[in-house]
């Protein structure tokens, strides 16, 4: 069994950006939630089985408690804000399973629903299908990042190649370099070369020494200049390290076997006129029809 676990408000946001503005019935813009929908339509109808959607319902989190800077929804496009609910609604409607965080952000359900689909025996693979970065911290033997834009999966060594560090390092390596999509800057000097050098050697923050004369990174140039950075700047470091660490305990997201697919819920038509989706609900009957007939 292959799962696959979608970011609902990345793709929203890129069919927000790609596809061209559609008015439903009630004259609202509805071209990017059309855009989602058959995106994941055409998820199932080249094998999904067991489809996770995680969304953020807003785009706060506890995260703005513990860092004032970290991202907020101010400066999202109004047409696309409105969009969020109407998606969430749609996509249920349509029979996916779909998770709004409100107090978590949808890369914590993506992990944790991860977490729980590779704790099951049945579960073969999971493709976690978003390219952001946060997610690659995720990343085992079972469990793999997917960007269905570019066709492009990363596993284990996938994620080395692209940042340097394994897995398990990137909260570690994003808490030094900083991520701007999310608010928090890292520490100056900090770049991406010089930090997955230091982490393939220590790992993770905790274990890099204070001394730079303690430091075993051959070919690292400016070392006490970044140990004396670190030194000075451990507590921004750790608490940005906390803001990158994904929750796999916090989200509720149930288990796989209620992932699965099995076609468009009751009262449907609502949700597809609302987003002038007819043709897309034709597709949806057709496929749920066919594997009705597949599985008895």
């Amino acid at each position: 069994m292959i799962v696959h676990l979608v970011d609902g408000t990345y793709e929203l946001f890129r069919h927000f950006y790609a596809v061209p503005s559609r008015r439903g019935p009630d004259g609202r813009e509805v071209g990017a939630t059309r855009g989602v929908l058959s995106s994941l339509i055409q998820l199932l109808e080249d094998g999904a089985t067991h489809v996770g959607v995680a969304t953020d319902h807003v785009i706060e989190s506890w995260r703005n408690d513990v860092y004032p800077g970290y991202k907020t929804g101010e400066g999202v496009d109004p047409v696309l804000k409105a969009q969020f609910g109407l998606l969430e609604v749609t996509l249920t409607a349509f029979g996916f399973t779909v998770w709004p965080e409100v107090v978590y952000e949808a890369d914590d359900a993506l992990a944790a629903a991860a977490t729980v689909a590779a704790g099951d025996e049945r579960v073969d693979r999971v493709m976690i299908c978003t390219p952001d970065k946060d997610l690659a911290q995720c990343v085992t033997d079972r469990i793999v990042q997917y960007d269905r834009r570019q066709g492009k999966v990363f596993d284990e060594a996938g994620v080395v190649a692209k940042f340097g560090v394994p897995p398990a390092s990137i909260p570690d390596y994003l808490a030094l370099v900083g991520d701007s999509a999310d608010g928090f800057p890292g520490l100056p000097g900090w770049g991406a070369k010089t930090t997955a050098a230091v982490l393939r050697r220590y790992g993770h923050l905790d274990a890099i020494p204070e001394a730079p004369g303690q430091w075993d990174v051959p070919g690292l140039r400016g070392a006490a200049k970044l140990a004396t950075t670190l030194r000075g700047g451990m507590a921004d470091a750790l608490l940005f390290r906390r803001l990158a660490t994904l929750d796999t305990e916090g989200p509720d997201v149930g288990n796989v076997d209620a992932w699965r697919w099995v076609g468009p819920a009751d009262g449907v038509e609502a949700a597809a006129d609302l987003v002038a989706a007819d043709a897309l609900l034709a597709r949806a009957r057709r496929l749920a029809t066919s594997r009705s007939g597949t599985h008895g």
